[in-house]
């Protein structure tokens, strides 16, 4: 009774694997992981563009204020609202950056599916004309 029971396990633990197998042989996943790769190696360039060029251009703007040392005490806690605001100037690039990219992208896709359209069209003309030839006959 053991051998069939471990049997059965057998067989749950392989479909198990094989829809691992599955899954993981799936484009969409593989393109996940690469966006997750490239899309954390972009928001360190952003975080440096944000803390290295921008912050210190505005803070001089603003008089030489540098906001990684705007820090309000309370107690003992400190609290970084300096760094704070360089965060969402850090993401707000990154959101502006990832808008204009789905912009291009959806541009460059419609253009695709006009041409695919018009050469549907051209395909139901050259039958229509067929289809009148043979009509004629």
């Amino acid at each position: 009774m053991k051998k069939v029971k471990g049997k059965e396990e057998l067989k749950k633990l392989n479909k198990g694997v094989n829809e691992f197998k599955e899954f993981i042989s799936r484009g969409n996943v593989v393109d996940m992981a690469v966006g997750v790769i490239i899309g954390g190696a972009f928001g360190k360039i952003v975080t440096s563009l944000v803390n290295d060029i921008l912050m210190p251009l505005i803070g001089t703007v603003l008089g030489g204020l540098d906001f990684t040392s705007l820090i309000l005490k309370v107690g003992d806690a400190k609290i970084a609202y300096g760094t704070f605001i360089q965060s969402i100037v850090d993401f707000l690039i990154i959101a502006f950056c990832i808008f204009m990219m789905i912009k291009l992208f959806e541009k460059l896709k419609r253009t695709e599916e006009d041409e695919e359209e018009e050469e549907k069209k051209e395909e139901y003309i050259v039958l229509l004309e067929e289809i009148r030839d043979l009509l004629k006959k």
